[in-house]
Protein backbone atom coordinates (compact mmCIF):
# COMPACT_ATOMS: atom_id res chain seq x y z
CA UNK A 1 0.00 0.00 0.00
CA UNK A 2 1.25 3.61 -0.97
CA UNK A 3 2.50 5.44 2.04
CA UNK A 4 -0.10 8.19 1.21
CA UNK A 5 -3.24 5.64 1.64
CA UNK A 6 -2.51 4.73 5.44
CA UNK A 7 -4.06 7.95 6.69
CA UNK A 8 -7.31 6.83 5.32
CA UNK A 9 -9.67 4.85 7.27
CA UNK A 10 -10.59 2.07 5.01
CA UNK A 11 -14.15 0.12 4.98
CA UNK A 12 -14.95 -2.95 3.32
CA UNK A 13 -18.54 -4.80 2.96
CA UNK A 14 -18.90 -7.93 1.03
CA UNK A 15 -22.17 -10.32 0.76
CA UNK A 16 -21.96 -13.72 2.34
CA UNK A 17 -23.48 -14.81 -0.83
CA UNK A 18 -22.01 -14.49 -4.63
CA UNK A 19 -25.14 -14.11 -6.02
CA UNK A 20 -26.61 -11.07 -6.53
CA UNK A 21 -30.15 -12.75 -6.97
CA UNK A 22 -29.90 -13.20 -3.18
CA UNK A 23 -29.83 -9.80 -1.87
CA UNK A 24 -33.11 -8.60 -2.84
CA UNK A 25 -35.11 -10.62 -0.47
CA UNK A 26 -36.06 -7.62 1.56
CA UNK A 27 -39.48 -5.58 2.00
CA UNK A 28 -38.60 -3.13 0.09
CA UNK A 29 -41.44 -1.18 0.92
CA UNK A 30 -40.48 -0.79 4.41
CA UNK A 31 -37.42 1.10 3.90
CA UNK A 32 -38.29 4.10 5.71
CA UNK A 33 -38.44 1.46 8.56
CA UNK A 34 -36.14 -0.92 7.59
CA UNK A 35 -32.57 1.70 7.79
CA UNK A 36 -33.70 2.25 11.11
CA UNK A 37 -33.30 -1.43 12.12
CA UNK A 38 -37.56 -1.84 12.49
CA UNK A 39 -40.65 -3.21 10.39
CA UNK A 40 -39.35 -6.72 9.68
CA UNK A 41 -40.19 -10.22 11.00
CA UNK A 42 -37.83 -11.80 13.45
CA UNK A 43 -37.85 -14.80 10.30
CA UNK A 44 -36.86 -11.77 7.58
CA UNK A 45 -34.21 -10.41 10.23
CA UNK A 46 -32.80 -13.69 10.50
CA UNK A 47 -32.98 -14.51 6.99
CA UNK A 48 -31.49 -11.24 6.44
CA UNK A 49 -28.78 -11.26 8.74
CA UNK A 50 -26.73 -13.21 6.76
CA UNK A 51 -26.54 -11.42 4.10
CA UNK A 52 -23.38 -8.60 4.16
CA UNK A 53 -20.56 -8.68 6.19
CA UNK A 54 -18.87 -5.56 7.23
CA UNK A 55 -15.27 -4.41 8.59
CA UNK A 56 -14.59 -0.65 9.58
CA UNK A 57 -12.00 0.72 11.59
CA UNK A 58 -14.22 3.84 12.75
CA UNK A 59 -15.87 3.83 16.46
CA UNK A 60 -18.29 6.77 15.45
CA UNK A 61 -21.27 7.70 13.42
CA UNK A 62 -20.67 4.93 10.61
CA UNK A 63 -20.27 2.22 12.58
CA UNK A 64 -23.90 3.38 14.66
CA UNK A 65 -25.57 3.26 10.96
CA UNK A 66 -23.65 -0.12 10.01
CA UNK A 67 -24.91 -2.04 13.34
CA UNK A 68 -28.66 -1.07 12.71
CA UNK A 69 -28.53 -1.49 9.09
CA UNK A 70 -30.81 -4.77 8.58
CA UNK A 71 -28.82 -7.87 7.51
CA UNK A 72 -25.40 -6.24 7.66
CA UNK A 73 -23.21 -8.06 10.00
CA UNK A 74 -19.83 -7.10 11.47
CA UNK A 75 -16.67 -9.46 11.18
CA UNK A 76 -13.41 -8.53 13.39
CA UNK A 77 -10.51 -10.53 11.64
CA UNK A 78 -11.14 -10.41 8.04
CA UNK A 79 -9.53 -6.89 6.99
CA UNK A 80 -6.09 -7.14 5.73
CA UNK A 81 -3.42 -4.56 5.63
CA UNK A 82 -3.13 -4.62 1.75
CA UNK A 83 -6.01 -5.34 -0.43
CA UNK A 84 -5.23 -7.62 -3.91
CA UNK A 85 -7.53 -5.97 -5.61
CA UNK A 86 -7.05 -8.47 -8.62
CA UNK A 87 -8.57 -11.98 -6.76
CA UNK A 88 -11.41 -9.65 -4.51
CA UNK A 89 -14.82 -11.32 -5.03
CA UNK A 90 -17.17 -9.85 -7.61
CA UNK A 91 -19.50 -7.83 -4.83
CA UNK A 92 -17.11 -6.87 -2.14
CA UNK A 93 -16.98 -3.10 -2.06
CA UNK A 94 -14.04 -0.67 -0.10
CA UNK A 95 -14.25 2.68 0.69
CA UNK A 96 -11.43 4.06 -1.58
CA UNK A 97 -9.77 4.20 -4.69
CA UNK A 98 -5.88 3.10 -4.41
CA UNK A 99 -4.71 6.29 -5.47
CA UNK A 100 -7.43 8.17 -3.97
CA UNK A 101 -4.43 10.77 -2.92
CA UNK A 102 -4.10 12.33 -6.15
CA UNK A 103 -7.02 14.17 -5.16
CA UNK A 104 -7.29 14.41 -1.76
CA UNK A 105 -2.84 15.28 -1.17
CA UNK A 106 -2.95 18.98 -1.33
CA UNK A 107 0.13 18.87 -3.68
CA UNK A 108 -1.01 16.14 -6.17
CA UNK A 109 -4.32 18.12 -6.31
CA UNK A 110 -3.39 21.47 -6.91
CA UNK A 111 -0.46 19.56 -9.82
CA UNK A 112 -3.11 17.50 -11.42
CA UNK A 113 -5.77 20.63 -11.44
CA UNK A 114 -2.33 22.83 -13.42
CA UNK A 115 -2.20 19.92 -15.61
CA UNK A 116 -5.94 20.07 -16.50
CA UNK A 117 -6.21 23.56 -16.89
CA UNK A 118 -3.19 24.03 -19.65
CA UNK A 119 -4.79 20.86 -21.49
CA UNK A 120 -8.57 22.76 -21.25
CA UNK A 121 -6.49 25.34 -22.97
CA UNK A 122 -4.97 23.48 -25.75
CA UNK A 123 -8.36 21.45 -26.68
CA UNK A 124 -10.76 24.23 -25.80
CA UNK A 125 -9.12 27.57 -25.47
CA UNK A 126 -8.71 29.94 -22.95
CA UNK A 127 -12.17 30.54 -21.64
CA UNK A 128 -12.70 26.83 -20.84
CA UNK A 129 -9.70 26.53 -19.10
CA UNK A 130 -10.51 30.01 -16.90
CA UNK A 131 -13.12 27.41 -15.52
CA UNK A 132 -10.59 25.95 -13.65
CA UNK A 133 -9.65 29.32 -11.73
CA UNK A 134 -10.93 28.22 -8.68
CA UNK A 135 -7.98 27.60 -6.37
CA UNK A 136 -5.47 30.28 -4.69
CA UNK A 137 -1.88 30.63 -6.80
CA UNK A 138 -0.36 27.57 -4.40
CA UNK A 139 3.51 26.17 -4.73
CA UNK A 140 5.05 22.66 -3.71
CA UNK A 141 7.60 23.63 -1.25
CA UNK A 142 10.35 23.21 -1.02
CA UNK A 143 10.60 22.03 -4.84
CA UNK A 144 8.98 24.99 -6.15
CA UNK A 145 10.74 27.50 -3.20
CA UNK A 146 12.46 29.58 -6.43
CA UNK A 147 9.13 30.01 -7.99
CA UNK A 148 7.55 30.95 -5.06
CA UNK A 149 10.26 33.34 -3.76
CA UNK A 150 9.61 34.91 -7.42
CA UNK A 151 6.02 35.30 -7.04
CA UNK A 152 6.62 36.40 -3.58
CA UNK A 153 8.32 39.26 -5.11
CA UNK A 154 5.99 40.41 -7.67
CA UNK A 155 3.08 41.26 -4.70
CA UNK A 156 5.21 42.30 -1.19
CA UNK A 157 2.80 42.75 1.74
CA UNK A 158 0.20 40.48 0.77
CA UNK A 159 -0.58 37.36 3.13
CA UNK A 160 0.56 33.27 2.56
CA UNK A 161 -0.42 30.71 4.24
CA UNK A 162 1.53 27.02 4.58
CA UNK A 163 0.37 24.03 4.83
CA UNK A 164 1.49 20.33 5.20
CA UNK A 165 0.33 18.17 2.55
CA UNK A 166 -0.62 14.81 4.15
CA UNK A 167 -1.98 16.28 7.56
CA UNK A 168 -5.65 17.37 8.60
CA UNK A 169 -7.26 18.99 11.12
CA UNK A 170 -5.43 22.41 10.86
CA UNK A 171 -2.25 20.75 11.85
CA UNK A 172 0.62 22.74 11.10
CA UNK A 173 -0.77 25.23 9.10
CA UNK A 174 0.82 29.05 9.96
CA UNK A 175 0.38 32.02 7.63
CA UNK A 176 3.21 34.61 7.08
CA UNK A 177 4.48 37.90 5.10
CA UNK A 178 8.01 37.59 5.05
CA UNK A 179 10.58 35.33 3.66
CA UNK A 180 12.45 34.85 6.98
CA UNK A 181 9.28 32.94 8.40
CA UNK A 182 9.76 30.43 5.73
CA UNK A 183 13.93 30.52 6.76
CA UNK A 184 12.58 29.79 9.76
CA UNK A 185 10.48 27.01 8.90
CA UNK A 186 13.13 25.26 7.25
CA UNK A 187 15.25 25.11 9.95
CA UNK A 188 12.75 24.00 12.22
CA UNK A 189 11.30 21.11 9.84
CA UNK A 190 15.09 19.48 10.91
CA UNK A 191 14.65 19.12 13.46
CA UNK A 192 17.18 17.03 15.61
CA UNK A 193 20.85 17.70 15.99
CA UNK A 194 20.80 13.65 14.57
CA UNK A 195 19.27 14.63 11.73
CA UNK A 196 21.49 14.63 8.20
CA UNK A 197 21.33 18.08 6.12
CA UNK A 198 20.11 15.70 3.36
CA UNK A 199 17.47 14.43 5.03
CA UNK A 200 13.96 16.52 3.23
CA UNK A 201 11.95 18.62 5.34
CA UNK A 202 8.26 17.35 5.61
CA UNK A 203 6.61 18.44 2.10
CA UNK A 204 4.54 21.64 2.67
CA UNK A 205 1.83 23.72 -0.26
CA UNK A 206 2.56 27.50 0.28
CA UNK A 207 -1.06 29.17 -0.98
CA UNK A 208 -1.72 32.74 -1.62
CA UNK A 209 -4.25 33.67 1.51
CA UNK A 210 -7.67 34.56 0.63
CA UNK A 211 -7.76 38.15 2.34
CA UNK A 212 -11.46 39.46 1.70
CA UNK A 213 -13.33 36.06 2.95
CA UNK A 214 -17.08 36.52 3.15
CA UNK A 215 -18.10 37.37 6.38
CA UNK A 216 -21.25 36.42 8.44
CA UNK A 217 -21.10 37.90 12.11
CA UNK A 218 -17.87 39.44 11.60
CA UNK A 219 -16.59 35.91 11.06
CA UNK A 220 -14.69 33.82 8.76
CA UNK A 221 -16.28 30.18 7.41
CA UNK A 222 -16.07 27.38 4.89
CA UNK A 223 -18.50 25.22 3.63
CA UNK A 224 -18.48 21.16 3.77
CA UNK A 225 -19.65 19.58 0.94
CA UNK A 226 -19.93 15.84 0.51
CA UNK A 227 -19.90 14.37 -3.11
CA UNK A 228 -19.91 10.51 -3.53
CA UNK A 229 -18.28 8.89 -6.67
CA UNK A 230 -19.01 5.25 -7.88
CA UNK A 231 -16.50 5.50 -11.08
CA UNK A 232 -14.19 7.34 -13.06
CA UNK A 233 -14.41 5.66 -15.46
CA UNK A 234 -17.03 6.34 -16.95
CA UNK A 235 -17.37 9.15 -14.05
CA UNK A 236 -20.39 8.78 -12.11
CA UNK A 237 -20.86 11.61 -9.23
CA UNK A 238 -23.45 12.21 -6.91
CA UNK A 239 -24.17 15.54 -4.56
CA UNK A 240 -25.80 15.36 -1.57
CA UNK A 241 -27.94 18.42 -0.07
CA UNK A 242 -26.82 18.87 2.91
CA UNK A 243 -23.32 20.04 4.64
CA UNK A 244 -22.33 22.93 6.78
CA UNK A 245 -21.08 25.94 6.91
CA UNK A 246 -17.87 25.60 9.63
CA UNK A 247 -17.30 28.90 11.36
CA UNK A 248 -14.40 30.29 13.76
CA UNK A 249 -15.29 31.55 17.20
CA UNK A 250 -13.41 34.67 16.71
CA UNK A 251 -13.65 37.91 14.84
CA UNK A 252 -11.95 38.35 11.54
CA UNK A 253 -9.05 40.58 11.12
CA UNK A 254 -6.26 40.34 8.97
CA UNK A 255 -3.92 42.33 12.48
CA UNK A 256 -3.37 39.18 13.60
CA UNK A 257 -2.17 36.45 11.43
CA UNK A 258 -0.53 34.11 14.32
CA UNK A 259 -4.20 33.38 15.72
CA UNK A 260 -5.45 30.06 14.68
CA UNK A 261 -8.74 30.68 15.72
CA UNK A 262 -9.08 33.45 13.66
CA UNK A 263 -7.99 32.21 10.57
CA UNK A 264 -8.27 27.96 10.95
CA UNK A 265 -12.21 26.70 10.73
CA UNK A 266 -11.52 23.09 11.43
CA UNK A 267 -13.78 22.37 14.22
CA UNK A 268 -10.20 20.33 15.55
CA UNK A 269 -9.07 23.68 16.11
CA UNK A 270 -12.11 25.69 17.41
CA UNK A 271 -13.30 22.99 19.83
CA UNK A 272 -10.23 24.08 22.01
CA UNK A 273 -11.09 27.81 21.94
CA UNK A 274 -11.73 28.85 25.42
CA UNK A 275 -15.54 30.79 23.66
CA UNK A 276 -16.39 27.22 22.18
CA UNK A 277 -19.63 26.18 23.57
CA UNK A 278 -20.18 22.13 22.82
CA UNK A 279 -23.91 22.53 22.69
CA UNK A 280 -23.64 25.03 19.92
CA UNK A 281 -20.89 24.29 17.79
CA UNK A 282 -19.62 26.62 15.52
CA UNK A 283 -21.91 24.87 12.44
CA UNK A 284 -24.78 25.82 9.96
CA UNK A 285 -26.71 23.73 8.00
CA UNK A 286 -26.25 24.37 4.64
CA UNK A 287 -30.10 25.40 3.95
CA UNK A 288 -29.89 28.07 6.72
CA UNK A 289 -26.55 29.54 4.87
CA UNK A 290 -27.90 29.26 1.65
CA UNK A 291 -31.30 30.62 2.69
CA UNK A 292 -29.17 33.82 4.19
CA UNK A 293 -27.72 34.30 1.09
CA UNK A 294 -30.63 34.67 -0.58
CA UNK A 295 -31.84 37.11 1.92
CA UNK A 296 -28.64 39.30 1.28
CA UNK A 297 -27.88 39.17 -2.28
CA UNK A 298 -30.82 37.23 -4.25
CA UNK A 299 -31.88 33.68 -5.48
CA UNK A 300 -30.32 34.87 -8.96
CA UNK A 301 -26.89 35.47 -7.54
CA UNK A 302 -27.45 32.50 -4.86
CA UNK A 303 -27.95 30.08 -7.57
CA UNK A 304 -25.03 31.76 -9.53
CA UNK A 305 -22.74 31.05 -6.87
CA UNK A 306 -23.92 27.31 -6.72
CA UNK A 307 -23.50 26.59 -10.16
CA UNK A 308 -19.78 27.72 -9.53
CA UNK A 309 -19.68 25.35 -6.52
CA UNK A 310 -20.98 22.65 -8.88
CA UNK A 311 -18.43 23.36 -11.59
CA UNK A 312 -15.22 22.90 -8.36
CA UNK A 313 -16.85 19.76 -7.96
CA UNK A 314 -17.11 18.49 -12.20
CA UNK A 315 -13.61 20.22 -12.69
CA UNK A 316 -12.05 18.74 -10.04
CA UNK A 317 -12.90 14.94 -10.75
CA UNK A 318 -12.43 15.47 -14.27
CA UNK A 319 -8.77 16.86 -13.81
CA UNK A 320 -7.82 13.58 -12.33
CA UNK A 321 -10.21 11.04 -14.28
CA UNK A 322 -7.41 9.86 -16.25
CA UNK A 323 -4.72 9.35 -13.07
CA UNK A 324 -7.00 7.87 -10.74
CA UNK A 325 -6.93 3.63 -10.89
CA UNK A 326 -10.66 2.98 -11.35
CA UNK A 327 -11.54 -0.07 -9.86
CA UNK A 328 -15.47 -1.26 -9.76
CA UNK A 329 -14.82 -2.61 -5.94
CA UNK A 330 -14.28 1.03 -5.23
CA UNK A 331 -16.64 3.53 -4.16
CA UNK A 332 -15.19 7.22 -2.53
CA UNK A 333 -17.20 9.43 -0.30
CA UNK A 334 -15.02 13.16 -0.46
CA UNK A 335 -15.82 15.83 2.30
CA UNK A 336 -14.84 19.23 0.10
CA UNK A 337 -13.76 22.53 1.39
CA UNK A 338 -14.79 25.90 0.01
CA UNK A 339 -14.52 29.29 0.99
CA UNK A 340 -16.23 32.08 -0.53
CA UNK A 341 -15.24 35.82 -1.00
CA UNK A 342 -16.73 38.97 -0.49
CA UNK A 343 -17.38 39.12 -4.41
CA UNK A 344 -19.32 35.63 -3.95
CA UNK A 345 -16.46 33.35 -5.69
CA UNK A 346 -15.73 30.23 -4.31
CA UNK A 347 -12.44 29.07 -4.07
CA UNK A 348 -11.40 25.05 -3.70
CA UNK A 349 -9.05 25.05 -0.16
CA UNK A 350 -8.78 21.16 -0.84
CA UNK A 351 -10.51 17.67 -0.89
CA UNK A 352 -10.80 14.70 1.96
CA UNK A 353 -10.79 11.11 1.59
CA UNK A 354 -11.46 10.35 4.83
CA UNK A 355 -14.23 13.64 6.11
CA UNK A 356 -14.55 13.73 9.57
CA UNK A 357 -17.82 11.30 10.74
CA UNK A 358 -17.81 11.97 14.22
CA UNK A 359 -20.75 14.40 15.36
CA UNK A 360 -19.84 17.32 17.71
CA UNK A 361 -23.92 18.23 18.47
CA UNK A 362 -26.68 15.98 17.82
CA UNK A 363 -27.81 18.75 14.28
CA UNK A 364 -24.00 17.29 12.79
CA UNK A 365 -24.96 13.29 14.34
CA UNK A 366 -28.19 13.71 12.37
CA UNK A 367 -27.04 15.03 9.16
CA UNK A 368 -23.68 12.46 8.80
CA UNK A 369 -25.77 9.25 9.80
CA UNK A 370 -28.38 10.42 7.33
CA UNK A 371 -25.28 10.66 4.78
CA UNK A 372 -24.05 7.96 5.60
CA UNK A 373 -27.47 5.68 5.31
CA UNK A 374 -27.72 7.08 1.81
CA UNK A 375 -24.43 6.35 1.00
CA UNK A 376 -24.62 2.47 1.68
CA UNK A 377 -28.25 3.19 -0.76
CA UNK A 378 -26.02 4.23 -3.45
CA UNK A 379 -23.56 2.09 -3.22
CA UNK A 380 -26.63 -0.55 -2.98
CA UNK A 381 -24.69 -4.08 -1.96
CA UNK A 382 -28.70 -5.10 -1.59
CA UNK A 383 -28.61 -4.98 -5.68
CA UNK A 384 -32.24 -3.55 -5.29
CA UNK A 385 -31.61 -0.17 -7.31
CA UNK A 386 -32.37 -0.25 -11.27
CA UNK A 387 -29.11 2.19 -12.48
CA UNK A 388 -31.12 4.52 -13.96
CA UNK A 389 -32.23 6.50 -10.51
CA UNK A 390 -31.46 10.56 -10.32
CA UNK A 391 -32.07 10.84 -6.80
CA UNK A 392 -31.35 8.57 -4.29
CA UNK A 393 -32.36 9.36 -0.71
CA UNK A 394 -30.22 13.22 -0.20
CA UNK A 395 -28.11 12.26 -3.15
CA UNK A 396 -28.90 13.54 -6.60
CA UNK A 397 -27.02 12.10 -9.64
CA UNK A 398 -24.42 14.97 -10.49
CA UNK A 399 -22.69 13.24 -13.62
CA UNK A 400 -22.67 10.25 -15.15
CA UNK A 401 -20.31 10.09 -18.41
CA UNK A 402 -21.63 13.69 -19.36
CA UNK A 403 -23.65 15.92 -17.01
CA UNK A 404 -27.21 15.10 -15.98
CA UNK A 405 -30.23 17.43 -16.04
CA UNK A 406 -33.05 18.13 -13.79
CA UNK A 407 -35.37 16.98 -16.80
CA UNK A 408 -36.19 13.34 -17.41
CA UNK A 409 -35.06 11.88 -20.34
CA UNK A 410 -32.33 12.74 -22.67
CA UNK A 411 -31.58 16.49 -22.49
CA UNK A 412 -30.30 18.21 -25.95
CA UNK A 413 -26.73 19.51 -24.96
CA UNK A 414 -25.81 21.34 -28.04
CA UNK A 415 -26.94 24.83 -27.18
CA UNK A 416 -27.19 23.80 -23.29
CA UNK A 417 -29.48 26.90 -23.45
CA UNK A 418 -32.59 25.30 -21.30
CA UNK A 419 -30.19 22.93 -19.61
CA UNK A 420 -30.36 22.80 -15.84
CA UNK A 421 -27.98 20.28 -13.47
CA UNK A 422 -29.51 18.13 -11.54
CA UNK A 423 -28.06 19.40 -8.36
CA UNK A 424 -29.87 21.27 -5.53
CA UNK A 425 -26.80 21.46 -2.60
CA UNK A 426 -28.58 23.34 0.13
CA UNK A 427 -32.17 22.64 -0.94
CA UNK A 428 -34.66 20.45 0.99
CA UNK A 429 -33.96 17.27 1.64
CA UNK A 430 -36.99 15.18 1.96
CA UNK A 431 -35.16 12.24 1.79
CA UNK A 432 -37.34 9.60 4.11
CA UNK A 433 -40.15 10.71 1.68
CA UNK A 434 -38.02 10.24 -1.44
CA UNK A 435 -36.52 7.16 -0.22
CA UNK A 436 -40.18 5.58 0.79
CA UNK A 437 -41.68 6.61 -2.72
CA UNK A 438 -37.95 4.87 -5.02
CA UNK A 439 -38.36 1.94 -2.56
CA UNK A 440 -42.18 1.42 -3.34
CA UNK A 441 -41.37 1.81 -6.80
CA UNK A 442 -38.65 -0.72 -7.27
CA UNK A 443 -40.91 -3.46 -5.62
CA UNK A 444 -44.06 -2.64 -7.70
CA UNK A 445 -41.45 -2.85 -10.72
CA UNK A 446 -40.06 -6.28 -9.30
CA UNK A 447 -43.63 -7.97 -8.50
CA UNK A 448 -44.79 -6.48 -12.10
CA UNK A 449 -41.77 -8.37 -13.97
CA UNK A 450 -42.14 -11.52 -11.54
Amino acid sequence: MPRECQRSEYHVFQPLTSSPQGYGRQDLSSENQNYKGHGLSKGKEREQRASIRFKTTLMNTLMDVLRHRPGWVEVKDWLRENFDHTYMDEHVRISHFRNHYELTRKNYMVKNLKRFRKQLEREAGKLEAAKCDFFPKTFEMPCEYHLFVEEFRKNPGITWIMKPVARSQGKGIFLFRRLKDIMDWRKDTRSSDNQKDDIPVENYVAQRYIENPYLIGGRKFDLRVYVLVMSYIPLRAWLYRDGFARFSNTRFTLNSIDDQYVHLTNVAVQKTSPDYHPKKGCKWMLQHFRQYLASKHGPEAVETLFRDIDNIFVKSLQSVQKVIISDKHCFELYGYDILIDQDLKPWLLEVNASPSLTASSQEDYELKTCLLEDTLHVVDMEARLTGREKRVGGFDLMWNDGPVSREEGAPDLSGMGNFVTNTHLGCVNDRKKQLRQLFCSLQLQKKASS
